[in-house]
C-alpha cells in the first residue's frame, strides 16, 4: 500500500463481521515503553507498538494469559486480546506476566461494513493465516518479509525486493 501506515505492515486481523473488522499493525515499534504511557503501571520493560490510525489515544495489548485476565478475547491459538486490566495490572506487578508473553499497541486498524472485502478484490492486501509466532517472536526484525518467505511461491520473491524510498 502506498499509505505511510500501511507500507510494509502486516496486520493481525482479530474481529471481523458484517460491522466491519478490527486488528493491530504488528512490525511498528515505537520507541517508548508501556510505563512512559500509562503513569500508574508497574515497572515493566514492554515496548509499545504502532497498532494503527484509527483512535491513537487508546491503549491495546495481544498476551498468551488468556486464562489469567477475565474478559480476553482469543484471536488466534494462544493469542489473546484485550482483558481486565486491573488483573493485567496485578499480574506485571506480581510477575506472573512475562514481557515475552504480552504487546502493547497504541491505536487499531479499523475497516467499514464491506471495506476490508472490497480492498482484498482490488489486491491491496496479501492474506496470510495468522501465527503467534508472527506476534510474539521477537528475533523477527523484519516481519513483513518472513511473513511473505512462509507464504511461499512469488510471495517469496517479492519478500526480497529492498524497502522503497518515499522520500
Amino acid at each position: 500500500m502506498e499509505d505511510a501506515h500501511f507500507r510494509r505492515a502486516v496486520i493481525l486481523l482479530c474481529d471481523y463481521h458484517r460491522e466491519g473488522a478490527f486488528g493491530f499493525i504488528l512490525n511498528k515499534p515505537i520507541e517508548m515503553n508501556i510505563t512512559a504511557l500509562i503513569n500508574d503501571f508497574p515497572s515493566f520493560d514492554s515496548e509499545v507498538y504502532y497498532g494503527g490510525p484509527v483512535q491513537t489515544d487508546t491503549i491495546h495489548y495481544l498476551h498468551t494469559k488468556g486464562d489469567l485476565l477475565p474478559n480476553s478475547v482469543e484471536v488466534l491459538p494462544n493469542v489473546y486480546w484485550g482483558g481486565d486490566f486491573d488483573a493485567l495490572r496485578m499480574a506485571v506487578d506480581t510477575g506472573i506476566i512475562d514481557s515475552k508473553e504480552i504487546r502493547f499497541y497504541v491505536g487499531y486498524t479499523g475497516w467499514n461494513p464491506g471495506q476490508l472485502k472490497h480492498e482484498c478484490k482490488q489486491k491491496a492486501w496479501i492474506v496470510q493465516d495468522g501465527n503467534s509466532d508472527y506476534v510474539f517472536d521477537r528475533t523477527i526484525t523484519d516481519l513483513w518479509t518472513k511473513v511473505l518467505d512462509d507464504k511461499g511461491g512469488h510471495y517469496r520473491i517479492l519478500a526480497q525486493m529492498s524497502k522503497p524510498n518515499y522520500n
